[in-house]
């Protein structure tokens, strides 16, 4: 099977099983999204869920994050992962937002790049999720389900996983593709045992073909 073939029965199996995929971080705002997806690295989403709700009541705005000291934000979110971090690129990101950028979430890679806590993979999510731009965030289920399929090849960096995704996924679904690929990561290709008779791709999958001849 060629790497197109591959990509094309792969994503039309997903077209079809997943047509409707979106991120299940609770938001109402780029500002808010932005908030969530820092909070999100090495913690589930259902966590930042429960911690956001009050964190966003109060503090609704980049305004009232950036007034607020970093032992404030602590207090809610001290149930996430690394909250001492997160807490001092909450505080910075918004500093950030309201003395470069009016308050407003930026649309561009290098921009969103600048604020606290915001790396390659957080900026693409924005810019996928809120403008709908072709870019494609690489986290830890994406780049696992892409080198298990076979839709990279001994990938050995996030970015090496993003080039290659984005170079063989056409433009207009790559923001859904992104979202499918996490989702199947997170429910069916699972990181410690993927669950291969409930999945709809093995007859595609190299993982699945390797095991079954093994």
């Amino acid at each position: 099977m060629t790497v197109k073939e591959r990509y094309a029965r792969v994503l039309e199996w997903f077209e079809h099983a997943m047509p409707v995929a979106e991120t299940e971080l609770h938001y109402d705002n780029p500002f808010q999204l932005l908030v969530a997806v820092i909070l999100s690295a090495q913690c589930t989403d259902k966590r930042v869920n429960m911690i956001t709700p009050a964190l966003f009541e109060a503090f609704p705005t980049p305004q009232d994050m950036a007034a607020a000291t970093t032992d404030e934000i602590f207090q809610y979110i001290k149930s996430c992962s690394y909250p001492n971090n997160k807490s001092k690129s909450l505080s910075g990101m918004a500093k950030r937002l309201v003395e470069e950028f009016d308050g407003e979430v930026p649309s561009d890679l290098d921009a969103l790049m600048t604020l606290p806590g915001v790396g390659r993979k957080t900026a693409n999510v924005i810019l996928a999720v809120v403008y709908n731009r072709s870019t494609m965030a690489v986290d830890t289920h994406v780049f696992r389900v892409s080198e298990r399929i076979g839709l990279t090849t001994n990938s050995k960096t996030p970015l090496s996983t993003e080039k290659a995704l984005v170079k063989n996924i056409p433009d207009e679904i790559i923001p859904k593709a992104h979202h499918w690929l996490i989702l199947h990561g997170r429910y069916v290709c699972k990181a410690r045992k993927p669950d291969c008779l409930n999945c709809g791709l093995t007859s595609v999958c190299r993982y699945y073909s390797k095991e079954q001849k093994a």
